[in-house]
């Protein structure tokens, strides 16, 4: 039998990516949380400060490292730079469209000055992360396939569009028509592997 105050733990994440998947990220409130868990708010913040500490263990603990798998799948450092990233792609909408909760925390960790905190109270540090993928853009740069930039140039220009249109994607969900398909996803993909080839 498992320790009451670990169950009590997984309910209110379980709870927490919840409302973050169904109502979005400004709608999580530490009261909403605890009556949704049917526990009182002290026992939240036993275990987390505020909103911010949650979210941030949350990213760390419950995103990051599914994300990282995800889209690592049948990846490889070695791969051709068109086909790299096209998988790359591939995986991070495919993760991202069944996990919103994911999608979510992953741009409040991208955009919170909190994350670098996280990172440096549990001695995260650049590359610890997605490592095949520095090293797949490091090869292709000194092979001059593409053009030499910092990595997190390389992330901007790699994968912020594609969390654009993953966003693009949730916001039409609710419209009469989906703008943001797989050839529509694959097609800027294609834009974005062209931009950055030499």
């Amino acid at each position: 039998m498992r320790p009451k105050n670990l169950e009590k733990e997984e309910a209110i994440r379980t709870i927490a990516l919840q409302i973050i998947a169904e109502e979005g990220l400004e709608n999580l409130s530490m009261q909403k949380l605890a009556k949704a868990a049917n526990i009182s708010p002290r026992t939240i913040y036993i275990k987390y400060e505020n909103k911010e500490d949650l979210l941030i263990k949350l990213f760390v603990d419950e995103v990051l490292g599914a994300y990282e798998k995800a889209i690592l799948e049948k990846f490889n450092a070695d791969m051709e730079f068109a086909e790299g990233v096209k998988r790359l792609w591939t995986n991070a909408f495919r993760y991202f469209k069944n996990n919103r909760h994911a999608f979510v925390l992953m741009q409040y960790g991208k955009s919170s000055p909190l994350l670098y905190k996280a990172y440096q109270e549990r001695d995260i540090k650049e590359g610890d992360y997605f490592a095949p993928i520095h090293r797949f853009l490091e090869r292709h740069a000194k092979a001059g396939v593409i053009r030499k930039l910092p990595q997190e140039a390389y992330r901007a220009i790699l994968f912020s569009p594609a969390f654009d249109l993953i966003n693009e994607y949730f916001d039409c969900l609710n419209r009469p028509k989906q703008l943001i398909t797989e050839k529509v996803f694959s097609d800027s993909c294609d834009a974005v592997i062209k931009g950055l080839l030499k």
